[in-house]
């Protein structure tokens, strides 16, 4: 599985990286996770509110600071 949390770097986009390596941790599932603060990459998934969560290719979550039991049933 591979997970990127999208964001500028901010403590809502540093609290959703926390949220998804709990939640990855929590499932016992094992994840790649990657913190994407490289604008032009993020303009490139077409995000338009930060943070942002992206599962498996796929924009699961923007605009909001997930907690870790949202994230568990995403994954």
């Amino acid at each position: 599985m591979e997970i990127k949390v999208l964001g500028g770097g901010c403590s809502r986009c540093e609290a959703l990286l926390r949220a998804a390596r709990e939640a990855v941790e929590k499932k016992g599932i094992r994840a790649e996770i990657e913190y994407v603060t490289d604008m032009e990459r993020i303009m490139q998934y077409g995000v338009m509110s930060m943070p942002a969560l992206m599962i498996d290719g796929r924009i699961v979550s923007s605009g909001k600071v997930l907690k870790a039991k949202e994230v568990e049933k995403l994954l």
